[in-house]
């Protein structure tokens, strides 16, 4: 069986995983791990390609795609418009003496995740705003009409487990709208320590990559890829212009005097923006399992 090499992340494919895979990860949870059923692990998620080119006549360089995976209350979205810079691209191309705030960027950037609530909010904006999306599977001839989009739709279906007091293991199907089955995926929580970033050296990369592949039934030929983003791209997702250029204003010439002699220790305890906890939690999950699904041109 292959083995996961982990950086920064903690959900993992099994791509050729078999129809039966979902019952025998399950017995080796209960049997071998005394792992305890906690809940369905349900996720939607739908596909949408924009029109903009068919509708208008205009000569569009590239397609601009949208999906959007609902978890529990919520919607995450995310757009990709393949022909706008990424933000690293303009940092690159501006004087290295400029502040990054006072950099005229484009419209938007080539990637853009939003978080929509309740559900039914994407549906509630697209209709507003007569966007022209279609259906990521759909062709452009048979586009239904701006504002009723529904969007190619599959869902994962499985199980949560908790394992001992510090695991939760969240196994299930990537099931196609015809109720195919195509692979599966597992996603580890180690709950004692929601902070998981590259710079750590306490193992936590190899905890959960220990973890996720005692969960895995010995099969042979089993294909497993673990789902990773890093830091820096990470950081690119969850930029804020607004928050930006606030915390620009907040800096104080004093305050850079006394870094000089300030520890420079990470201060782990405190919470910060992308930590493995609450909403957070929730859009890197969900951007990680848009990708690894993209990548395979399931989506």
């Amino acid at each position: 069986m292959s083995r996961f090499s982990y950086s920064y992340g903690r959900l993992a494919r099994w791509i050729n995983a078999p129809t039966t895979g979902l019952e025998l990860i399950s017995e080796n949870i209960v049997r071998n791990h005394q792992g305890q059923p906690r809940g369905k692990w349900q996720l939607s998620v739908r596909s949408f390609r924009s029109t903009l080119g068919v509708n208008t006549g205009l000569q569009v360089p590239a397609e601009r795609s949208m999906c959007a995976l609902s978890m529990h209350d919520n919607v995450f979205v995310l757009l990709e418009d393949p022909a706008a810079p990424t933000r690293a691209d303009v940092l690159a191309a501006a004087p290295p003496d400029m502040p990054p705030s006072q950099i005229v960027g484009p419209p938007h950037y080539r990637t853009t995740f939003l978080t929509l609530k309740p559900p039914g909010a994407l549906e509630q904006l697209l209709a507003q705003l007569r966007a022209r999306w279609v259906s990521g599977r759909q062709v452009a001839a048979t586009a239904p009409q701006r504002g009723q989009a529904s969007g190619q739709q599959l869902s994962i279906e499985g199980v949560v487990y908790a394992i001992g007091n510090d695991w939760l293991v969240r196994i299930g199907n990537v099931m196609l709208p015809g109720g195919a089955v195509r692979g599966m995926l597992l996603e580890a929580e180690y709950l004692p320590l929601p902070v998981l970033h590259s710079q750590t050296s306490d193992g936590t990369s190899e905890l959960l990559s220990n973890l996720l592949t005692s969960v895995l039934p010995n099969i042979r030929d089993a294909k497993t890829v673990a789902v990773t983003i890093s830091d820096s791209q990470w950081e690119e997702v969850l930029w804020d212009r607004e928050e930006e250029e606030r915390e620009e204003q907040e800096k104080k010439p004093e305050e850079d005097l006394d870094e000089i002699y300030a520890s420079h220790e990470p201060e782990t305890d405190l919470p910060r923006k992308g930590d493995w906890v609450g909403m957070d939690r929730d859009r890197r999950s969900a951007f990680l399992i848009i990708g690894a699904l993209k990548s395979e041109g399931i989506l």
